[in-house]
């Protein structure tokens, strides 16, 4: 048992490589160049949740321990993307919140400007690998098994596959959970929290960690803001009062409402001075 967050320590993760090449939809796993087997076992330190082992009147926590080890991972990740011009995200909400809708919209708008590449996490299935497939971008699935985020090993292993191109956009759809995926530095720039308005105007209160650590907040489904009972402004003002920082766009992956101030997000912060030419001026955040 992960001590960090639950999850089943003996989980068996599985990397499958989407390709667009592959005839009606064969889609098998590969081995890398140094020989490792993409689909593989991901072991977390076992042990009951919030136990922790006590050597000479030491008190170890495993979860820095963890932590720790995720870290430094995550960190080579980070220069792993830096050297080669990479920007990557990390979009994280509840299941349901509508990431894989506005990931497939996002791509079918830009992907004549910006080469996107995406690694999407889930439990089972790889049936949003082959929505983002559709659009023809560059995908592979990471199933997790009963694991319940991805952590930077997961991350290290599927860009070694990917192999996303330099000057590009990496966008990590992470397992549909508002509490674990926020622990794990993935190696990502920036951290995107998707709520819908669905989900209740409370959740940054009830959650505050995620939208705590998070650099952009996307409020999504707007559209069914008539048939809802939803607060925008109670919202917002509650992710200001956990995150007084945090970007806001309001958002319908639907309508196309408010996409152009996201894209013009992301225009802002690639790496890149052509992204930035390609996708116009830089965003204002609605809020």
């Amino acid at each position: 048992m992960c001590v960090t967050c639950g999850c089943d320590g003996n989980q068996e993760t599985k990397i499958t490589n989407m390709s667009p090449h592959s005839p009606n939809g064969d889609y098998h796993t590969h081995t890398l160049a140094d020989g490792t087997l993409i689909e593989h076992a991901h072991q977390h330190d076992q042990s009951p949740a919030n136990i922790h082992a006590k050597i000479h009147h030491t008190t170890i926590s495993l979860e820095q321990e963890i932590l720790g080890k995720n870290n430094l991972i995550a960190a080579q990740n980070r220069g792993w993307f830096k050297g080669r011009n990479i920007l990557a995200l990390n979009l994280m909400s509840s299941p349901g919140a509508g990431k894989t809708t506005l990931l497939t919209r996002t791509i079918n708008d830009l992907k004549h400007k910006l080469n996107i590449s995406v690694i999407e996490g889930d439990q089972e299935t790889t049936n949003d690998a082959q929505k983002i497939q559709s659009t023809g971008c560059k995908v592979i699935q990471i199933n997790t098994g009963t694991g319940c985020h991805l952590d930077a090993a997961m991350i290290e292993r599927g860009i070694q596959e990917l192999q996303p191109p330099l000057d590009s956009v990496l966008m990590i759809e992470n397992v549909g959970n508002l509490v674990c995926p926020a622990l794990f530095d993935l190696g990502e720039q920036t951290k995107v929290v998707i709520l819908s308005v669905t989900e209740g105007e409370d959740k940054p209160m009830k959650y505050p960690h995620i939208f705590r650590l998070s650099d952009v907040m996307i409020l999504t489904k707007i559209d069914l803001l008539p048939y809802v009972q939803f607060d925008v402004e109670k919202c917002i003002d509650y992710a200001k009062k956990v995150n007084p920082h945090i970007r806001v766009y309001q958002v319908s992956a639907t309508t196309g409402a408010g996409l152009d101030n996201w894209y013009g997000f992301l225009s802002h912060h690639t790496l890149a001075p052509s992204f930035k030419n390609a996708l116009g001026s830089p965003s204002t955040c609605d809020r």
